[in-house]
């Protein structure tokens, strides 16, 4: 469900807008890992402060709790706006730091890419192959220790056939 921003000011307080402005595009964008790490703890404590306080209105209305203020709350509506303006500020610092985290995982496989091609460049301009997985001079073969048959497998499985069927016939002659 979209809030808007006049929706968002009324659910919350002065401190609460402050940090969920800096949640927003191009704040969020300026802000270095370690200001996005505490902002996120910030916002992370604030959300479920506002959880806890939207359940403990529920329980309250349904009875199951005893009312904190003079009387028993009669709707939870604003508590719930202000836990989910919360939790959708804190999606966008989520999105933010896995954003970061990818792209720095990309620049580093850019740079260990740029290493191997370096690499490769500096053997090839040494009259060295790159890929040295090749047989040289102190490879030598190893011969199959396994003896070689020289009758085809097809001729093999007639001569067993062969010598089965003639089985057979012996064995009915004589029983």
């Amino acid at each position: 469900m979209a809030v808007t921003r006049k929706e968002e000011d009324r659910a919350l307080n002065v401190d609460e807008r402050e940090v969920v402005r800096q949640t927003r595009h191009p704040e969020i964008q300026a802000l270095s890992d370690d200001a996005l790490d505490k902002l996120s703890r910030r916002l992370r404590d604030m959300r479920d402060k506002a959880q806890s306080q939207a359940n403990q209105h529920r329980r309250e209305m349904r009875g199951k709790s005893a009312p904190k203020g003079a009387s028993p709350k009669t709707s939870d509506a604003g508590s719930r706006l202000k836990a989910s303006v919360l939790s959708i500020g804190m999606k966008r610092l989520n999105a933010e730091s896995q954003r970061r985290t990818a792209m720095a995982k990309n620049h580093s496989l850019v740079e260990n890419a740029q290493r191997a091609l370096e690499l490769k460049q500096a053997a090839q301009k040494g009259n060295v192959p790159f890929n040295t997985r090749h047989a040289n001079e102190g490879m030598r073969d190893i011969p199959d220790r396994k003896a070689i048959s020289l009758v085809r497998p097809a001729e093999r499985g007639r001569l067993r056939k062969a010598q089965a069927v003639a089985q057979a016939k012996r064995d009915g002659a004589q029983g």
